[in-house]
């Protein structure tokens, strides 16, 4: 018992009769006062109806002592005329062996009264009436024995029964609809238990329909399928970092192993000169990965700012030097909240892509549009194909047409650029442009101060 309650389904069924129960018992509870009332209420209005005609047959003398009393319904045949002081005047023929049938008397002039009463042999319910106004007027008593339905437990035990069925049925009913409905959920749990790390292609079934179960279904399906292309990616960037870090490693290794096998003819400002520029090539990329590892994680929320992206651009410009002039149109009070040096980070990386391509002009616009800051960095070099607008964002990409230009970098600068975009709540695509390669970046604009 204690292991079916355990389960969501046992939970579920408990629950479900334990709140039926609580709505049915008073309904039954309720249905069985107001039915004895109703009965009673009918048993008394006979007995009352009979009462009334007898008493009024008396003052009319149509009856008295020594007469036998009429029945005038077949249910109430138990009927006596009794004196004020206690003696039987008249009887029905089943009334005439028996007592007094009640020892109540109302009061003269007053209200007939409905009494219960209990001989050796039965119970009664009795209307008592006097059939004058004073107190010498003899009391009629017109009674009929109690229904069934009062005088035993019947009733009660019946609706007792009947709700115990109901309830059995309610937990039935919940336990087979509730079983039904989890049976998915139940396929699904297997389905993700046979489903690791080493193979994320497995999908679970999702069940027809569109209710919660099948909705859950398909967000499973999406959370896996972003799993596998996380792990592809994962292992696609491993092997990426592995092969741009074994590079400059194997040069700088060969330099050493030919230097110490050859000391003599080793040029030492030669090969500290090659060492350096390996080794900060080596740092560059370290140092992008920890980057990349670092944005979004939350460890820079305490370092978001207000940033007017035209003093950023204008500061940026300030410190560099660059082979090809860049043009700026630059519109005021363009702020964004964000980290800083972040940002910074991003507009570095798409100048000095800029400047890998361009021809003549690299050109910087920054303005407000539809709620958005936006900053684009154009130049006018080749275009990007629109097949390679998406994949250039991915880490350690580099287009075929770009390989010589690209020497020296990392090859995650605009992934970096990226993610620092989708960090911040917004974007960063490259447009279609009639000068040459366009990059834009939107993000949630905010009022200055």
């Amino acid at each position: 018992m204690r292991l079916w309650a355990r389960s969501l389904r046992g939970r579920v069924t408990i629950i479900a009769t334990v709140v039926a129960a609580l709505v049915l018992t008073p309904v039954a509870i309720a249905g069985v006062l107001i039915t004895r009332h109703l009965i009673a209420q009918a048993t008394w209005d006979s007995t009352g109806d009979t009462a009334a005609r007898i008493a009024a047959r008396v003052r009319g003398g149509e009856l008295g002592a020594g007469h036998g009393l009429p029945v005038l319904d077949s249910d109430v045949d138990l009927i006596q005329l009794v004196a004020h002081d206690g003696r039987i005047l008249a009887a029905s023929d089943a009334a005439r062996k028996l007592p007094m049938l009640s020892g109540v008397r109302p009061r003269p002039g007053g209200r007939d009264v409905d009494v219960t009463a209990c001989l050796p042999a039965m119970c009664m319910h009795i209307t008592v009436m006097r059939a004058g106004l004073t107190a010498e007027a003899p009391i009629v008593y017109a009674a009929r024995r109690t229904p069934p339905l009062l005088s035993t437990r019947s009733m009660e035990i019946s609706a007792a029964v009947q709700l115990a069925a109901i309830l059995a049925l309610t937990a039935w009913a919940t336990w087979v609809v509730t079983g039904s409905a989890l049976r998915p959920v139940a396929r699904m749990r297997r389905e993700l238990d046979h489903i690791t790390a080493r193979d994320l292609s497995r999908r679970v079934t999702e069940p027809p329909g569109d209710d919660e179960v099948a909705q859950l279904a398909r967000s499973v399906n999406g959370t896996l399928a972003r799993l596998e292309r996380a792990g592809l990616q994962q292992r696609q960037f491993a092997a990426d970092a592995s092969h741009e870090l074994r590079t400059p490693i194997a040069g700088l290794r060969a330099q050493l192993e030919s230097a110490q096998l050859y000391p003599d003819e080793a040029d030492v400002r030669t090969l500290v000169k090659s060492a350096l520029r390996d080794t900060a090539r080596l740092e560059a990329i370290i140092t992008d990965l920890l980057l990349l590892a670092r944005i979004g994680s939350g460890e820079d929320a305490a370092a978001r700012e207000q940033v007017d992206l035209a003093e950023l651009v204008r500061q940026e410009l300030a410190r560099r030097t660059d082979r090809v002039p860049v043009r700026t149109e630059l519109a005021e009070g363009v702020t964004v909240h964000g980290v800083r040096l972040q940002l910074a980070r991003v507009l570095t990386n798409l100048l000095d892509n800029a400047q890998r391509h361009a021809e003549k002009q690299v050109s910087v616009e920054v303005r407000r549009q539809d709620g958005q800051a936006v900053l684009c960095v154009e130049n006018d070099g080749a275009p990007i194909a629109v097949g390679d607008r998406k994949r250039i964002f991915e880490r350690f990409t580099r287009l075929d047409a770009a390989r010589s230009r690209d020497a020296g970098g990392t090859g995650l600068g605009l992934a970096i650029a990226r993610d620092v975009a989708l960090a911040h709540g917004g974007q960063i695509r490259v447009e279609d442009s009639p000068h040459g390669a366009r990059f834009v970046l939107r993000l949630p604009a905010t009022w200055p101060g």
